[in-house]
């Protein structure tokens, strides 16, 4: 693996709790760290700004206490997303609080974050960056960061059209560092089948949706448990960028998911007063069919730790009747 060693170590599971919008909070991204994969949210989540402050407070202080409690447990490391972009007009205050909490981990989603990189180096924390081709990937990495998201066909929100396939070989003809892959990855078994693709960690997110801990509208995690992928719509219609979204809840809003109006990127807007698509239109991925039901965050990674064992104790069987 790409992964640095004191990051690897850290890990239960190659996986990393994607920061979901509106949805991913304190109480999710603890029970992921305490459960062994890295837990996030983004920034925006915490409204009003304030609340920012609150929330990485909480999360250094109950890892610590928790790593202390449990020296022998592996406890992942958090992370937080920023939104690289000129309509969130409060990133100056919350890259400020990520610097004065010292955050193991930056998300980084829009651009490439070259004016802001070197302040989290400073203190030793890694940076990562969002892409969906080839192009900003080689911009992200010009730019300094440690390590690359792919955010492949089928992911959940703002997804790219590159099957993992395509995305994860041509990256690594260039780069060798760590590769998170993201794109309908629900299941213990899908996490092993991106370490074989050639990625370092999982990126999930649609299934955490499905949690007790994730501030979810109940019906959204219900219609998570009922849809499949047929029922997924990709449109950029809701915010300007091209996003998967679940059909039902579109047409629950008085829509046509079938004709929606096309849009451009100049509709995009991440401002602190905007008032965001994902309250009414819910986001998901293509691997909703894989998920059934709704379960605290440590069982849903307990029941992916189980999966992924199994399915890497089935490839050792196969290759060894081959060999």
């Amino acid at each position: 693996m790409a992964l640095p060693r004191s990051l690897q170590e850290r890990l239960a599971l190659p996986v990393i709790g994607a920061p979901l919008f509106i949805i991913s909070n304190p109480d999710l991204a603890l029970a992921q760290c305490q459960s062994g994969i890295i837990g996030s949210f983004p920034a925006l989540n915490a409204r009003p700004k304030e609340l920012l402050d609150e929330w990485l407070s909480r999360m250094t202080t109950e890892l610590a206490n928790y790593t202390a409690a449990h020296p022998r447990k592996r406890v992942a490391p958090f992370a937080v997303n920023q939104i690289i972009h000129q309509s969130n007009d409060r990133l100056e205050h919350d890259l400020d609080l990520c610097v004065k909490y010292r955050v193991p981990m930056i998300i980084t989603s829009l651009r490439a974050p070259g004016d802001f990189i070197k302040r989290f180096h400073d203190y030793g924390a890694l940076v990562f960056h969002d892409v969906t081709n080839v192009r900003h990937a080689e911009k992200a990495l010009e730019a300094g960061v440690d390590g690359l998201i792919l955010v492949c066909a089928g992911a959940g929100g703002h997804a790219g059209t590159f099957s993992p396939f395509a995305l994860v070989g041509e990256v690594r003809r260039f780069y060798d560092g760590p590769i998170v892959l993201s794109g309908a990855i629900t299941t213990g078994r899908g996490v092993l089948a991106a370490q074989a693709l050639g990625a370092d960690l999982a990126y999930m997110g649609t299934r955490f949706i499905a949690s007790h801990e994730a501030n979810a509208d109940p019906r959204y995690k219900e219609m998570i448990v009922a849809c499949a992928a047929k029922d997924i719509v990709y449109t950029p219609f809701f915010t300007g960028v091209p996003g998967n979204y679940l059909k039902p809840s579109i047409a629950a809003a008085g829509l046509d998911p079938d004709n929606l109006p096309t849009v451009d990127k100049a509709s995009m807007n991440f401002g602190s007063t905007r008032v965001k698509a994902w309250r009414d239109i819910w986001g998901a991925g293509q691997g909703v069919g894989n998920i059934h039901d709704i379960l605290p965050a440590a069982e849903i990674i307990g029941r992916l730790e189980r999966e992924y064992r199994a399915a890497f104790d089935e490839l050792a069987s196969w290759q060894a009747r081959a060999s």
